[in-house]
């Protein structure tokens, strides 16, 4: 079994961890370094995991290591790793990790200055369902590694949910615009439905609890059905009925276009937050 250390004790570490114990994955083969004592306090308890604030200790005999800390700090606790790791190879000549990166913004050049040239990393851009291991990460390799460890790699993100690799680190900034940043656009849809609910004269608590429901509703469907979500939607609007009045409403609107330039923001942004954070 893999040895996973994760640098970085926070909501996504925590989740991922909880994902690999509900699979299988030994506690004892886990491992969190994080500075803070109440973090790494509550993951003992809640996991029966090891914790530690040393991160040279965490590294020890580590398959996979997992950078889960914030973007901001990415640089600073890369090239203290790397400068842990030199030390470790003076002593032995022990196989190198596999480094998966969640931190948005964090490009493989950028990883790659900072933890060695010769390093195997997977940037990865997991969503905030990932808390409840409902989430969706969008996976790219660099070329140091290895068929074996991106299956590694693929063990500990779907722990959190379903992963999908993409075949050139560009479309990362894709990934964000559609599941990264995608919640929110869901958050802003049923926030407008239950707003429109009220004002037709429903409580809020019928309003939401009616919205919520058919979101997840429509979520199942759409990922059990054999067909797309465009036929789904051609299926439920009758010729003359409300569906059909309701969605020519959105679409007279340019619903479309719309998204599309949201999208499309996000993905400039998400470019624009890689070359401000990388080196």
């Amino acid at each position: 079994m893999s040895n996973i250390c994760f640098i970085g004790g926070g909501n996504m570490a925590t989740s991922l961890i909880g994902g690999l114990i509900a699979q299988g994955h030994p506690a004892d083969s886990i491992v969190v370094s994080d500075p803070n004592e109440l973090q790494r306090t509550q993951l003992e308890q809640q996991f029966s995991i090891r914790t530690t604030i040393n991160s040279g200790s965490a590294l020890k005999d580590a398959d996979v290591v997992v950078l889960a800390v914030k973007p901001q700090i990415m640089k600073s606790v890369a090239l203290s790793i790397a400068a842990e790791m030199n030390s470790a190879d003076s002593q032995n000549n022990k196989q190198q990790p596999l480094f998966v990166s969640i931190a948005a913004g964090i490009n493989l050049k950028s990883l790659q200055l900072w933890l060695g040239e010769s390093q195997a990393i997977v940037r990865c851009m997991p969503n905030t369902p990932s808390l409840i291991q409902q989430g969706a990460s969008g996976l790219f390799a660099n070329e140091q590694t290895s068929i074996v460890q991106k299956n590694l790699a693929e063990t500990v993100l779907k722990a959190a949910g379903i992963v999908q690799w993409v075949q050139n680190e560009a479309e990362i900034d894709a990934v964000t615009a559609v599941s990264g940043s995608g919640p929110a656009y869901y958050f802003l849809l049923m926030e407008a439905m239950i707003d429109a609910g009220i004002e037709l004269g429903l409580s809020r608590e019928t309003a939401s609890e009616l919205t919520i429901q058919t979101a997840l509703g429509a979520a199942h469907m759409a990922k059990a059905s054999e067909v797309d979500v465009a036929e789904l939607r051609r299926r439920v609007t009758s010729p003359g009925g409300t569906t059909e009045q309701a969605i020519n409403s959105f679409e007279q609107a340019d619903l479309r276009g719309m998204v599309k330039a949201a999208l499309n923001s996000a993905n400039r942004r998400s470019a624009e937050l890689a070359e401000q954070l990388g080196e």
